[in-house]
């Protein structure tokens, strides 16, 4: 692993994290409760969250992108704030518009689909509960890798269609419904593995169905991020700071894959948010202005794919005080973030977790 500008000794390291324990609204990933190691450094604050079921070597990837935070600071920006997706989770119909209400003016919204123990009437349902929300919204779905071929190509057909529908408040079974509308904008990981979701491409297209497949899990957990893409895997990359090591990293697999790329987070605090807000902001854009041209500067219009970056709405309590860092028109601002000290005091992990979190920085920083 290349190397990172950081502490001068582990201690000196040690002597900067804070873990909290950050309470959540729903059940995400499995977890009702999310904690994080926040490292303060010369340039700012860093956060290292690899979910504790990740090995070392995994993990010393998380913690190569706090250190590049607290001690480098982040990449050069091309834009002031950054467009991000509502996400909800794989909830019932019934609770999909509470859950919207967390993010005011996002015009494009994820949702968890394929969830254990549901069915693809599920999703139907949860997505046609987003479009009676938000009618216009561009939306996609992530299936974190659980279906097979098989099942993934019909239930992308039947999602794209529930999208396509163009009057999405009309009940299953009344009468044709037209599929003018916008579909799927993508699939996220679709199925597992790299060879099944280049069959699974092919499939698509010999069925006549034009959704984007994206890539999560076989670039960020890949010993080879670009594989996928190079197999013909994907036409799309959702990429995070933290899995990568670290903005710049990021910025050099997205230049490498050549796709188009969602920067996306892991269920981050508001300082690893910030840190992937400000690697979306440094990314170049695909087209700005009513011309076309490419943006030359800080705050220019020049876009880029929705970022995933809105899960802060997850949380009942963040490290910052709302309003701090917060969504306005459906964008995150590109600044920098430092936690409020009453809060890493009151949301602090208790002494047991603490003690976990410092041997395993301990561990990860001597893979550095």
């Amino acid at each position: 692993m290349t190397s990172v500008p950081g502490p001068e000794s582990i201690d000196d390291l040690l002597a900067r994290v804070h873990v909290v324990a950050l309470p959540m609204r729903v059940r995400f990933r499995g977890l009702t409760e999310r904690e994080v190691a926040l490292v303060e450094g010369p340039a700012g604050w860093g956060e290292f969250g690899a979910f504790p079921e990740y090995d070392d070597p995994e993990a010393a990837h998380w913690l190569r992108s706090a250190l590049e935070m607290a001690w480098q600071g982040p990449p050069p920006a091309l834009r002031s704030r950054v467009a991000v997706n509502a996400t909800v989770p794989a909830v019932s119909a019934g609770e999909v518009a509470g859950i919207l209400d967390r993010f005011p003016g996002c015009t494009t919204v994820k949702i968890k689909v394929a969830e254990s123990g549901q069915q693809l009437v599920d999703d139907v349902a949860r997505v046609a509960a987003v479009l009676q929300a938000r009618p216009d919204a561009r939306i996609r779905v992530d299936a974190n890798g659980a279906w097979t071929v098989a099942e993934a190509a019909h239930a992308v057909r039947v999602l794209d269609q529930a999208v396509r529908a163009v009057d999405a408040t009309r009940a299953p079974g009344t009468g044709p419904v037209s599929l003018d509308g916008q579909g799927l904008e993508y699939v996220e990981q679709p199925c597992a593995s790299v060879e099944e979701l280049v069959r699974l491409r092919a499939r698509l297209a010999a069925d006549g169905v034009h959704v984007d497949v994206a890539a999560d899990e076989s670039i960020r957990r890949a010993e080879d991020p670009l594989r996928v893409v190079r197999a013909g895997g994907a036409d799309r990359a959702v990429v995070k700071v933290a899995p990568l090591g670290g903005p710049r990293r990021l910025l050099a697999v997205a230049a490498e894959l050549g796709v188009p790329v969602t920067v996306s987070s892991a269920l981050d605090s508001a300082v690893g948010v910030a840190a992937g807000v400000a690697a979306a902001a440094a990314l170049p854009g695909v087209r700005s202005g009513r011309d076309g041209a490419a943006g030359d500067g800080p705050g220019g219009d020049d876009e880029i794919p929705a970022a995933g970056l809105g899960t802060g709405g997850f949380f009942v309590e963040d490290v910052v005080e709302p309003g701090v860092f917060s969504l306005v028109d459906g964008c995150l601002p590109v600044v920098a973030v430092a936690p409020d000290p009453a809060r890493l005091e009151g949301l602090r992990a208790c002494p047991d977790r603490r003690d976990w979190w410092l041997d395993r920085i301990r561990r990860c920083h001597d893979l550095l």
